[in-house]
């Protein structure tokens, strides 16, 4: 319930301007569809698509950033599709303001409002995501050859059997993330969690949690 009661004040305002600013612009939309030959459902259904397309396009720009989705130009489809909505949405609501500076202005708000309330939403969500503050990574494990390939960063050997091992830069970023596990949940951080926070493999992951269940071992 805390978590919950946490949420609703951080995150409660912006969805809440979303949605108001959202209704405006739905209206605008919809009587300038009206205005223009678009009568009955369909000026509704008009209204519609131009508002669910932006929060569509929002949550794919959402999803591009947290995938990792490299974009094959220099703006990305979903960026495009969102711009084009919302120009869509200030034309309408311009549309249906008094032809003065200030109504313009106060007719163009809700869609600046919309445009305000997604882009808070996306920083909450980057801001979610672990950011990497340690070189990753790893040796992964090299397929037979005859020449294999190098590790990717570099790394200590792992003392009486000469294999490669992780980084000490690596091992300490790793006690870091388990400790704040540790601390905020009361127990110990599993192989999974700790590959996904660091974004290595599931054989480093191992021998990072080894190593660090080693180390604590009283002597």
């Amino acid at each position: 319930m805390r978590r919950l009661a946490s949420w609703l004040l951080d995150t409660g305002p912006v969805l809440v301007l979303a949605a108001i600013a959202g209704a405006g612009s739905f209206t605008h939309i919809r009587d300038t569809a009206t205005d223009h030959g678009q009568t009955g459902w369909m000026s509704w259904a008009v209204a519609v698509c131009v508002d669910l397309t932006c929060v569509m396009a929002a949550r794919e720009r959402q999803r591009d950033k947290k995938t990792g989705r490299q974009r094959t130009g220099l703006v990305s489809w979903p960026t495009l599709v969102l711009a084009g909505g919302i120009v869509l949405s200030l034309a309408a609501n311009l549309h249906q303001a008094e032809p003065t500076v200030w109504g313009w202005l106060t007719a163009a708000t809700p869609a600046g409002a919309f445009l305000i309330a997604v882009s808070m939403l996306e920083r909450r969500a980057a801001a979610l995501r672990p950011a990497p503050s340690a070189p990753v990574l790893t040796v992964d494990a090299v397929p037979s050859s005859p020449s294999p390939s190098p590790a990717l960063v570099p790394a200590t050997q792992d003392g009486q059997d000469g294999e490669p091992g992780p980084s000490p830069a690596l091992v300490d970023y790793a006690r870091r993330v388990a400790d704040e596990h540790e601390a905020k949940h009361g127990k110990p951080i599993t192989r999974d969690l700790l590959r996904a926070r660091l974004g290595v493999s599931n054989q480093l992951a191992s021998d990072l949690l080894r190593t660090l269940r080693t180390a604590s071992e009283p002597v």
